[in-house]
């Protein structure tokens, strides 16, 4: 007995309970995407570019999985590439362009930039896929503005470079301990990092790549809402782990931040409906709307999940909400959001939604949230990290840091979405799949097709498919 109570399996730096949670958090976002991006965004196309878009989904995961692991890791959370005096914006902009790949780089304790008040309890190989996860979904969902014209090759190659280019300086800036982290700019779980750089790269990504046919805008009807239904409802769960995963600690902080996401979501939600209801030309709740009011909640809450209160989720999810069905209703009506075809709304829903909350951890976050431990007489050891918004302290200064953050994510995303789009154009002549191909669809670019009539196995283009025996 004595031997087993002295002999842990484990280092003593490890917290098993911690560990544990964030291995669940970290799949239950890995859920978000596979299936859930997959089937929600399957259900929302076409349906003959369901199965394009769901292997654009599984191919983008794998393709990031890939170069988070040679380089992508390292240079977002690894030790950071001072490329200027101390203090300076380039001294805190990327981390080292390594691989991680060895067994000590895996099983040692976790680190990185931002770790600066307690450290990490798990080894590098969870916060690396915990971290993973989050990096996969985003050009994920700025695909949504992309689907029914996009070159398969095409994705193939943006991916990476999005990735490397993009969310890495980004994630670095903002939670790797960068510029941004040090002068006190915050995003809780991926407000500015994952949504807002999502919905600018879809804008610009569409605007550059054009519209889609005139005939599948005229009839852009869902394939499947069912499916949008399962979709949706994996993200919003799945969101537990997005959210409650990020104070890296199985502690008071995770709970709230989880209780809260699911209160501005659910407002978010009832906003949306209310607002078709009574302020929509046809005066109808509709599914769809309740969709798009989930993500607004989920999205905007995702900035100060674990550093708003209660009534603090409740107006994230009311004023992001209401503030994105106005953007959707009429602002998509005026130049240039009237002129770019976003095919499934991603600015709107993730774009705007991400501004909004990020800046209303200026206004809202209470400091009496603690992300990590309690404060009082039970609370023992180095901690007591909080935030403060214009509410509590009066005071501009996190509202200031805010904009200033959100202000590059916007600026850095467009420019460099704008320069990788254009070298993909160059690289294969062009983005689009040909007129020809986009009648079609899944069938003419992957052979393959969501709802296949009975053709024995033979392929749909083959001569054999309008066999007598086939018919």
């Amino acid at each position: 007995m004595l031997y087993a109570a002295t002999n842990i399996p484990y280092p003593s730096w490890l917290n098993p309970a911690d560990n544990t949670w964030q291995l669940v958090a970290a799949t239950l976002v890995g859920l978000m995407s596979l299936p859930g991006i997959a089937v929600l965004y399957g259900g929302l196309v076409r349906k003959k570019w369901i199965v394009n878009t769901m292997l654009m989904v599984f191919a983008g995961f794998s393709l990031t999985l890939v170069v988070w692991m040679l380089w992508g890791y390292n240079m977002a959370f690894g030790p950071i590439s001072h490329f200027g005096p101390t203090g300076s914006f380039w001294s805190g902009f990327i981390g080292h362009f390594t691989p991680l790949a060895t067994a000590t780089s895996e099983q040692g304790q976790a680190v990185s930039g931002a770790n600066t008040l307690i450290p990490f309890h798990f080894p590098t190989a969870t916060l690396a896929y915990f971290q993973f996860v989050f990096a996969a979904i985003t050009p994920l969902l700025f695909l949504g503005g992309l689907v029914g014209r996009l070159k398969f090759k095409a994705w193939l190659l943006i991916v990476p470079l999005w990735i490397t280019m993009i969310y890495c300086v980004n994630a670095c800036l903002l939670w790797g301990g960068g510029f941004f982290a040090q002068k006190g700019a915050v995003d809780y779980s991926g407000g500015y990092v994952i949504h807002l750089s999502a919905g600018v790269a879809a804008f610009v990504g569409a605007a550059i790549l054009g519209p889609r046919r005139w005939q599948d805008r005229e009839n852009a009807f869902p394939s499947n809402l069912m499916m949008v239904a399962v979709g949706a409802g994996i993200l919003w769960l799945g969101w537990n782990g997005f959210n409650g995963g990020d104070p890296f600690y199985a502690g008071a902080d995770a709970a709230s931040a989880v209780l809260n996401t699911n209160v501005a979501t659910a407002v978010g939600v009832l906003t949306w409906l209310c607002m078709d209801m009574f302020f929509s030309r046809q005066k109808k709740p509709t599914f769809l709307g309740a969709i798009n009011g989930m993500l607004c909640g989920l999205v905007a809450i995702t900035p100060s999940a674990g550093w708003v209160d209660g009534t603090g989720a409740i107006f994230v999810g009311l004023i992001s909400a209401s503030l994105v069905w106005v953007a959707w209703n009429y602002l998509s009506k005026v130049r240039p959001f009237s002129k770019v075809d976003d095919a499934l709304g991603v600015v709107y829903t993730h774009g705007f939604a991400g501004l909004i909350g990020g800046l209303l951890v200026g206004f809202l976050a209470d400091p009496a949230m603690t992300e990590y431990g309690v404060k009082g007489a039970h609370f023992k050891g180095v901690g007591g990290f909080d935030v403060q918004g214009w509410f509590y302290g009066h005071s501009f200064h996190q509202l200031w840091e805010q904009m200033i953050a959100a202000a590059w994510i916007i600026c850095w995303t467009a420019f460099g979405t704008a320069l990788i789009f254009y070298l993909v154009k160059f690289l294969l002549g062009g983005l689009r799949e040909p007129d020809d191909v986009l009648a079609i669809g899944d069938i003419a670019i992957h052979e393959e097709e969501a709802f296949p009539d009975p053709t024995f196995g033979e392929s749909l283009e083959t001569p054999s498919h309008t066999h007598v025996d086939n018919i």
